[in-house]
């Protein structure tokens, strides 16, 4: 599980090198000013960056387990160590819920 970790953390960074030249290329292939034949070849640029680049790429995951599903966003843990977490009222502003 740790190399998923590893190449999830690998995938963020390609992403952050080419996030902006990534969003100007979309920009411009979605401008209908310019023509068709350019706008071609923009989307052919977008093409050759690497595939790692796209934010589809990028999976939450527990930073503590590496666990892919169930991941609280406010917390970048799993529901599994965010409940032990609460229990042990290691989180602050979130208590158990009890009946």
């Amino acid at each position: 599980m740790k190399y998923l970790v590893e190449k999830d953390k690998k995938r963020r960074q390609i992403f952050s090198n080419f996030e902006q030249k990534r969003a100007l290329l979309k920009a411009l292939i979605r401008n209908e000013n310019l023509s068709k034949k350019i706008r071609w070849k923009i989307s052919l640029e977008l093409a050759k960056l690497p595939k790692d680049s796209s934010l589809t790429r990028i999976r939450n995951r527990c930073v503590l387990t590496g666990r892919p599903r169930g991941v609280q966003n406010y917390f970048k843990v799993s529901r599994i160590i965010l409940r032990d977490i609460i229990s042990k009222g290691e989180a602050p502003g979130v208590t158990k819920y009890s009946r």
